[in-house]
């Protein structure tokens, strides 16, 4: 039964330190993406269409 105490306290212990290390590393702009806005505007596939001229001919004799 002190197996059981041993191994969650542990498990606890490293727990908490995996969690304190990701807080360090989002806090240290680890996680900050600088490379996609300097190439956003490279990768935008939106068309412009260009207007059309939809008007009706009228058949006059």
């Amino acid at each position: 039964m002190s197996v059981i105490y041993i191994l969650l306290s542990v498990s606890v212990v490293v727990g908490v330190t995996f969690f304190v290390i990701f807080i360090m590393a989002v806090r240290s702009g680890q996680y900050d993406d600088d490379y996609t806005p300097s190439v956003r505007m490279l990768f935008e596939d939106e068309l412009v269409k260009e207007p059309t001229n939809t008007t009706k001919q009228t058949k006059t004799d």
